[in-house]
């Protein structure tokens, strides 16, 4: 059902470094960058994570129980977004492990971005 997620940010250039570090080890990659918008998405594809400054010129704030939820492919590869997060200005909310109370085979970890938007990187069998 979710085409697409806007988050908000207040300073594109520290944005931009923090979801371009994230978003390379997650297979993505920053499609385009037009005045206070970037995409991200597949290479050859469709941005569906969209970084950019509030319309309606107010600070971005992080939402209370917004988290955006990234598939992994691999356990590497939330091990790496969590590394990757933590080098860029990112906040741990929780180390890359298994989390069992969300079911067998479950893999995630969990991050801030450098604005306090909630994200994770996941992985489920």
């Amino acid at each position: 059902m979710i085409r697409y997620v806007t988050i908000g940010a207040n300073d594109l250039d520290r944005a931009q470094t923090f979801y371009d570090a994230i978003a390379a080890v997650l297979g993505q990659q920053r499609l385009w960058r037009q005045g206070d918008w970037i995409g991200y998405g597949p290479e050859g594809g469709d941005a569906k994570v969209f970084i950019c400054k509030p319309h309606d010129g107010q600070p971005a704030r992080a939402g209370n129980g917004i988290m955006i939820g990234l598939q992994a492919e691999n356990t590497a590869q939330i091990d790496a977004f969590h590394a990757a997060a933590l080098a860029n200005g990112g906040t741990c909310e929780g180390p890359p492990g298994p989390r069992p109370a969300y079911g067998d085979g479950y893999y995630g970890a969990y991050v801030r971005d450098p604005d306090g938007n909630k994200l994770s990187a996941f992985l489920s069998s």
